[in-house]
């Protein structure tokens, strides 16, 4: 090698590889504009004349990974290496070399001197402009970088210096020293580079503080689900002079957010070089916390601390969709879950729908807030679409999605024919629709049911499911069959569909007997007869296909080139490998006679010419046998096969044809055993067989039709199993709660009579009843999902099992509430249970209140929905007996105890105004009404009177007097008198007084009398006169306000109610 070469080398991480180059030779590693390049250059020869010893010295301490040579080397242009003449020349023109394991081995291992690691691409990159920044800052150095580099033949001779080196040089080549080389001027000691390298590392550290030195964001304009995030630049905090150029002018800004606390998990919810962001997609009511982080040249600062906000609340969101909880003929209940409440708290939900009209329009059904209401008066087997929405102090929420219930109707209409989509020969496809009117949410299943006429069992179910096709399979070929289809659902069965027919296709016919030659062979023609096949594959054969091989039975084609002179015919017998020649002679045919019957010949046939001859091969066999069969079980038949004459030739195969009906069976069996299994039959059935055997001849006669019947077998599976309503049944003891009714259909017996059914519900024992068809399973828990099944029994087992229906026990219907009685009079009593809130009008429970009658039972008085009820028109002082029960969809639940509740005796009835005469200017007399003893019980009376300005009456007079004289009446002084009433009832626990109401207060004022011409008499009938007249003042004032207020009632019903 005479002088440096350049090798261009890619690192996929920025650092520089590790370089293996021959012995004698060093890497050098320059940089030019930002690109690394490493130079292999010769070393100094290590041989020193004058037998001096080589002196190797320890090794410096190691650099970091990237030497920054640069600053110190200027990198040459690469016109200006020329080739080398001497050691010396490379030992003054580069600085010594490091060993290359030390200078660029894994940077892990290289010591801490106050030195950074750079582990990755973005690490380097960003020392590698923090690097130009130094370079900026010396000038001096700048200056160099500039000036054009020094050439390298230009350097003081290496004999102006021990040894050929140059000062600072060892013997091996290594510096030591701080001196430089005067061609390059670009050589710097060990602590000058330590020194740049901390300075860089300090320029790192001051840019990362700066961009943690970032304040956390200010969160404003906080709405429902957006904020808005503003924050700023950041700002060094240190009071010395910061160079401007060192401050990055564009920094790129990640917001963060978390939704879990301060120290839970942040996404990223912007990049970019803004300094705000409106984040969206934030939930209503929730504690958010963000932070900011900044970058700048791959350099990132620490986030800043978190700002916490809240979002605000807002409506709620959209309910899921009302689920329906029951149906019935006349009502729907519909129930719904609470949505997301975005921070305020539902407080009632507006369920809307359309009446059942369907136009689209919605108006209110229910707003409260229960979660579940129920529609009543509605019409049978109809649909009603709804949507709900919820509504907060922050508002209504958005509605949800439409859905269409349809209340229970009658059974399913009759339901179109099946239609038939595909025919095969043993195979039907049948489709059918749903009937009309029905709706597309309500559950129908469906019955197909089929009829053979050969059977004689008339229709049979075929299929039960809630498809709308199926294929029957196992038919006969070309047979007619009819079919009919039923619809039902949980309120019954429809009638059955019209019945249609549809016949399956026919089988490939059988194979014609061989052909024969009828009649003389011509020339150019011949006629051939044959027998058509005995099975025509179920239909009327209207093609016959004949072919005709035109193989080498006359002359060969080909001669050999000479004509042929003979023909020689050989023949072979089986037995032995004796042939004897039976013919010879020109003509192309011959008979040959005296043949036994059942026995194999080989012939071969010689065409004679002058070139030779070929002998050919053909054989013929011909047999016949019988049949016999015996039983396997009722669905498998073994037939076995005799071994019949063979006529001379091996029997190749049997074929053996099976069928139901005896004109028209199929092969079953074709091949060389000597019995078959026939399955897949009908238990209890007739079958028809025979059997032909077929050798290389061709095929004998078919055997004697033999028949058979196949065992009787267990039943069938039962079909049309449902649960029964509890309107359905009529049992007294059927409870909903507790006890499941269920119909079925009786199944096929398969021969044997059905001796009852096994019904099996789950994990308890089955239940085997008799031949009824309907049963109710009782003892069962209350609002519990049962599977329930059922197989058919017979004296030879049980039969399959039905498919399985879902039945629901009812919950239990509720406690009666306790009875107590609120109020009461001697002839009323008002009673109350349980909590008589605003809800009671949208319960789901009724009550039925009862009470006893003379006769000792008890009749019902109320039943609904209510809390509270009034007893009137009882008697007094009479005990009556009460009891109570709730209700609810359920059933009726028990009734509770009975409950006595006693009317007390009924005061006086109120007196009317007693009446005042006047007897002289001190003395009057008051009268009242007279009462008739009450039951026995005396009546006395208690007047009262009070005096002019007085606010309380006193009790005057207390007997059973009806007057009373009242004396020491004042001049020109009021006097207010009023009566009542007392009952005196005689107990057995002692005396008791009832007092009746007061009487209306009578208004008296005395004054002193007239003169005497005026009698006493006068006297009184003007006091008489002049309360009468205010009496009618009275009752003319109250007319009045009440005509008043008949006039105000209409018009506030004219203007709110009719407009």
């Amino acid at each position: 090698m005479s002088g440096p070469a350049q090798v261009p080398m890619m690192s996929p991480n920025g650092s520089v590889p590790t370089i293996y180059v021959p012995p004698g030779y060093a890497p050098q590693v320059i940089e030019d504009n930002g690109v690394r390049r490493v130079v292999v250059v010769p070393q100094a020869p290590e041989f020193h004349p004058g037998g001096h010893t080589v002196i190797h010295r320890p090794p410096h301490p190691p650099l970091p990974g990237f030497l920054p040579l640069p600053a110190m080397i200027p990198p040459p242009p690469r016109h200006i290496y020329s080739p080398v003449t001497g050691a010396g020349d490379m030992a003054t023109q580069y600085i010594p070399q490091y060993h290359t394991s030390q200078v660029y081995g894994d940077v892990d291992t290289l010591p801490a001197h106050g030195r950074s690691n750079f582990r990755d691409e973005r690490s380097s990159k960003t020392y590698e402009r923090l690097q130009k920044k130094l370079k900026d800052r010396h000038g001096t150095q700048k200056d160099k970088l500039n000036s054009p580099p020094s050439s390298p033949h230009k350097c003081p001779s290496p004999t102006s210096e021990p040894n050929g080196l140059t000062k600072g040089q060892d013997a091996a080549g290594i510096s030591t020293g701080s001196t430089k080389c005067k061609s390059l001027g670009k050589g710097k000691s060990n602590s000058q580079t330590d020194t740049e390298i901390e300075e860089k590392d300090e320029e790192t550290k001051a840019l990362e503080a700066l961009l943690s030195n970032i304040a956390k964001p200010v969160v404003s304009d906080i709405q429902a689900r957006t904020a808005l995030l503003m924050w700023s630049p950041p700002s060094s905090d240190t009071g010395e002079d910061t160079d401007k150029n060192d401050i990055p002018e564009v920094y790129t800004y990640e917001v963060m957010i978390s939704s879990t606390g301060k120290d839970g998990k942040y996404k990223t919810v912007y990049i970019g070089e803004e300094n705000k962001v409106t984040v969206n997609d934030l939930r209503p009511a929730t504690d958010y916390h963000a932070k900011v982080q900044v970058e700048c040249n791959c350099v990132k600062g620490s986030p800043s601390e978190a700002e916490s906000f809240t979002t605000a609340s807002c409506e709620p969101d959209a309910p899921n969709l009302p689920r329906i909880t029951n149906r019935t003929k006349n009502s729907l209940t519909l129930q719904w879950k609470a949505s997301c409440d975005n921070g305020s708290k539902i407080h009632s939900y507006l369920l809307e729908w359309d009446e059942g009209k369907g136009n689209g329009e919605f108006c209110q059904c229910y707003y409260g807030q229960q979660k579940q209401y129920r529609i009543t008066k509605l019409s049978p087997a109809m649909g009603y679409t709804f949507r709900l929405a919820a509504k907060n102090d922050m508002g209504m929420s958005d509605f949800s999605e439409e859905v269409l219930y349809h209340t229970s109707g009658t059974a399913p209409t009759t339901p179109a024919s099946p239609l038939l989509i595909n025919a095969g020969v043993t195979w039907l496809s049948l489709q059918w629709t749903k009937p009309s009117g029905t709706p597309s949410d309500e559950g129908i299943s469906y019955i197909l049911e089929m009829e053979d006429e050969n059977s004689g069992y008339g229709f049979k179910p075929k299929y039960d499911g809630d498809d709308l096709t199926y294929t029957v399979k196992n038919l006969r070929r070309s047979t007619k069959y009819k079919f009919r289809v039923i619809a039902y659902n949980s309120e019954g069965k429809s009638s059955p569909s019209e019945t249609v027919e549809y016949i399956t296709c026919p089988d490939k016919p059988g194979v014609p007997s061989k052909p024969a030659v009828k009649g003389k062979i011509h020339a150019q023609s011949f006629r051939i007869i044959w027998d058509p096949p005995k099975d025509n594959g179920g239909a009327a054969i209207n093609t016959y296909v004949v072919e005709m091989s035109e193989g080498l039975s006359g002359p060969p084609q080909v001669d050999g080139g000479s004509p042929i002179t003979c023909y020689g015919l050989e023949m072979f017998q089986a037995e032995s490998d004796e042939h004897r020649e039976v013919y010879q002679g020109s003509d192309v045919e011959c008979t040959v006679g005296s043949l036994l019957p059942g026995r194999m010949y080989s012939f071969r046939l010689r065409a004679a010419n002058k070139a030779g001859s070929k002998y050919p091969l053909m054989r013929v066999m011909t047999l016949v046998f019988a049949l016999s069969i015996f039983k396997k079980n009722f669905c498998h038949n073994v037939c076995t096969l005799p071994v019949p004459v063979t006529n001379g030739a091996d029997v190749t195969e049997y074929r053996l044809e099976w069928g139901g009906v005896e004109g028209c069976m199929q092969i079953s069996y074709c091949g060389p055993g000597l019995s078959c299994e026939v399955k897949g039959l009908l238990p209890a059935t007739i079958y028809y067989c025979r059997v032909q055997a077929v050798n290389v001849a061709g095929a004998g006669p078919f055997s004697e039709v033999v028949a058979c019947m196949t065992p009787a077998s267990v039943p069938a599976v039962v079909t049309c199993l449902r649960g029964l309503s509890e309107d359905e049944v009529e049992s007294p003891h059927y409870s909903p709660s507790t006890c499941l009714a269920i119909s079925w259909e009786e199944p096929c017996d398969h021969g044997s009579e059905i001796l009852g059914y096994s019904i099996d519900f789950g994990d308890k024992q089955p239940i085997t009843v008799g031949k009824d068809l309907t049963y109710f399973i009782d003892g069962l828990q209350p609002d519990t999902t049962y599977r329930v099944r059922i197989q058919a029994l017979n004296s030879l087992g049980a039969g399959p099992f039905s498919h399985t229906i879902k039945l629901k026990t009812k919950p239990l219907p509720p406690d009666p509430p306790r009875l107590e009685c609120a109020a009461y009079s001697s002839q009323t009593l008002k009673l109350k249970w349980g909590e008589g809130t605003a809800k009671a009008l949208t319960d789901s429970i009724q009550y039925h209140l009862q009470m006893e009658d003379k006769n000792g039972r008890f009749v019902s008085l109320y039943r609904g929905p209510c809390h509270t009820y009034k007893v009137q028109r009882l008697s007094e002082s009479t005990s009556y007996k009460f009891c109570i029960q709730a209700c609810n969809e359920a059933g009726e639940g028990p009734l509770s105890q009975e409950y006595i509740f006693t009317t007390p005796k009924s005061v006086p009835a109120a007196l009317k105004a007693p009446r005042i005469e006047r007897i002289n200017d001190h003395t009057c007399e008051i009268t009242w009404e007279v009462l008739q003893p009450m039951k026995g019980d005396p009546v006395i009376y208690c007047l009262q009177v009070m005096v002019g300005k007085d606010s309380e009456f006193k009790q005057i007079y207390k007997g059973p007097d009806w007057s009373f004289r009242y004396t020491g009446l004042q001049l020109n002084c009021e006097y207010r008198f009023r009566a009542c009433a007392i009952r005196q009832c005689q107990e057995a626990t002692g005396h008791q007084d009832l007092v009746g109401p007061y009487s209306t207060p009578v208004l008296f004022i005395s004054q002193r009398t007239e003169p005497p011409a005026s009698t006493n008499k006068d006297t009184v009938q003007t006091t008489r006169t002049q309360w009468s007249q205010s009496d009618q003042v009275c009752a003319a004032v109250i007319l009045a306000l009440f005509a008043i207020f008949s006039i105000l009632i209409a018009v506030i019903i004219q203007y709110f109610v009719i407009k």
